[in-house]
């Protein structure tokens, strides 16, 4: 079990880390689709911040568990509202999103797998 909570939560904080540095250098990829959903690009910032924390969060995980589970958690959230932003501008480039939260569901059980011995 420990293996493999460790190589979902890695994948998972690698993957969030990179979405938040596309936001803090303001990647086209980034503007492309927050204008796609209507967004103000102003929320790349703070967006990015959130990803990051999610991705330290789960990293610090590892020494101290209930931050590792509330980072993943968060993420969890975070990507469902990611998700409902897309439905609600009737966007059907959700593919990104969901894997995102697939990754960080994956971060949520094997993290409280290992923790709590399931």
């Amino acid at each position: 079990m420990y293996v493999i909570y460790l190589v979902v939560t890695i994948l998972a904080a690698l993957a969030n880390g990179y979405a938040a540095s596309l936001n803090f250098v303001g990647a086209e990829s980034v503007k492309v689709v927050a204008d796609r959903l209507h967004m103000s690009r102003k929320w790349m910032l703070p967006f990015g911040t959130l990803l990051a924390s999610g991705a330290i969060g789960l990293l610090v995980g590892f020494a101290v568990p209930v931050l590792g589970k509330a980072a993943a958690i968060g993420l969890v959230v975070y990507f469902i509202c990611a998700i409902s932003t897309h439905i609600r501008a009737r966007d059907t480039g959700v593919g990104g999103a969901i894997f995102f939260l697939l990754l960080a569901a994956g971060a949520v059980i094997t993290t409280f797998g290992y923790h709590n011995h399931w």
